[in-house]
């Protein structure tokens, strides 16, 4: 055995080893530089811009996963527990109901009163949050939840009540998933001023805005088959009381609104 030859390969084969964990550690210090400037540095560009948030962020850090889930197929045995009320299925996924008399929504139009309405009126009314109440065209839209979390911009499942000019309801329609489970290993979320970063990077967010609600829910990420759907946990970010906002928690992309989903061919 060449021992000069032989002590030449073990000295290379250490120097790139060397290189090799070197490189490692400069990764890991860039990752956690990164992970640690990116917040204050949002900070500082909202406050350059007058941009204010006036909610309390989440500070612990999140995991959530991908939800899976199916629309459902109603059936007449469905519509025997529905009060006053005459109803029908429509291509086997949309339910509508006409009430036999219209229904008052109490003193006022707000969040707790609609639910009211729903838990009674709605076939698992339960599942359901209010989401906005449109005075021009008197509709109330409501979207379903899972695990206190509201599948946003989803009309898999939602309803939309109609009111009459007396702000009685007189119909509604209704479309519900069900078999809803977690799907994939949870993962670590980007927090919630991560997203509002995006937002601002993105120009959605002009100078002097001030941020009204962040919360936590879920997007319909993709259509797998007519039936089944894949949600991604999303947040929902509202400025100035008036404009929604929404922001893939996974990756941190800015969920453009000119489509409600992307289907899968």
């Amino acid at each position: 055995m060449d021992w000069n030859n032989t002590k030449s390969i073990f000295i290379m084969v250490f120097f790139i080893l060397n290189i090799f964990l070197l490189y490692q550690f400069l990764e890991k210090i860039n990752d956690y530089t990164y992970e640690s400037m990116t917040e204050p540095l949002t900070e500082e560009l909202l406050k350059e811009d007058e941009i204010t948030i006036a909610v309390p962020l989440p500070k612990q850090k999140v995991k959530d996963q991908f939800l899976i889930a199916n629309s459902k197929n109603f059936d007449k045995k469905d519509l025997q527990y529905l009060k006053n009320q005459k109803a029908k299925i429509i291509d086997d996924k949309n339910l509508v109901g006409t009430f036999k008399t219209p229904v008052s929504m109490s003193d006022e139009i707000n969040a707790a009163n609609v639910e009211i309405f729903l838990k009674e009126y709605i076939l698992n009314g339960n599942d359901y949050r209010f989401w906005s109440y449109d005075k021009i065209n008197q509709t109330i839209i409501c979207y379903q939840v899972a695990d206190k979390k509201m599948f946003y911009n989803n009309s898999k499942g939602k309803v939309t009540l109609y009111l009459n000019k007396k702000g009685e309801v007189v119909s509604y329609e209704q479309m519900y998933l069900e078999g809803i489970e977690k799907f994939n290993k949870p993962k670590e979320l980007e927090s919630a001023l991560n997203a509002i970063g995006a937002l601002y990077n993105h120009g959605d967010i002009a100078p002097k805005s001030k941020v009204t609600n962040v919360q936590l829910g879920f997007y319909n990420s993709l259509q797998t088959t007519s039936v089944s759907h894949l949600l991604v946990p999303t947040w929902w970010v509202v400025l100035d009381d008036e404009t929604d906002l929404f922001v893939n928690a996974f990756d941190g992309q800015v969920i453009e609104l000119n489509t409600e989903e992307k289907i899968l061919e």
